[in-house]
């Protein structure tokens, strides 16, 4: 007996994982092989690939396609229309299936809107992707990247608040919503105990 819901135009192919409370909405198509963990929820027409890893509580908007090489992990919010890719120089009279390059999405990211992620690159813990941005290099944990192409325009509290931070992240900054602290690295920042 399923644990999930799926809405009755969803389709829910067999030799699927899908974990406890997890909503599955309308026209999404999740594949054999896929694995979904609890408390996950995949807007109108979510595409899940075969090959694909999706944590606990991540949050799919509507329109959002997860191919084949991409793992989200914990926690992760993809909104509207973003888009993955897996394939870096596509031909529609070339395969290149044997060629997919991975994707990462560490615990707690959030990619807006209609944002696009590269393939071969990984979005860090907390990380924060504006909408309409193109990730085409890796993104550090509690970045906030923008424009196209992408690029770190400052840095992101765990709770979602931009950190005073400048985007070369010298010295600490507080959160002024929930009070974390955090210390820049140069190109990084790392949260303070």
């Amino acid at each position: 007996m399923a644990t999930y819901s799926a809405h009755p135009s969803a389709i829910v192919d067999p030799g699927c994982t899908i974990g406890e409370d997890t909503k599955i909405w309308h026209f999404c198509h999740i594949t054999t092989g896929a694995v979904i963990g609890a408390k996950c929820s995949l807007g109108q027409n979510v595409y899940v690939g075969p090959k694909v890893t999706i944590g606990t509580n991540v949050k799919i908007q509507n329109n959002v396609s997860v191919y084949d090489g991409v793992t989200i992990e914990d926690d992760v919010f993809c909104g509207p229309s973003m888009v993955f890719t897996n394939v870096v120089n596509p031909r529609s009279h070339v395969s290149r299936k044997h060629e997919f390059k991975t994707t990462r999405v560490k615990q707690g990211a959030s990619i807006g809107a209609n944002a696009t992620v590269v393939c071969g690159h990984d979005v860090g813990r907390y990380a924060f992707v504006a909408a309409g941005s193109v990730v085409t290099m890796n993104v550090p944990d509690f970045a906030l990247v923008m424009g196209v192409p992408g690029r770190i325009a400052g840095w992101m509290c765990n709770c979602g608040v931009r950190l005073s931070l400048a985007a070369e992240a010298h010295g600490d900054a507080a959160c002024k919503e929930c009070g974390r602290k955090y210390r820049g690295k140069g190109r990084e920042i790392e949260e303070l105990g």
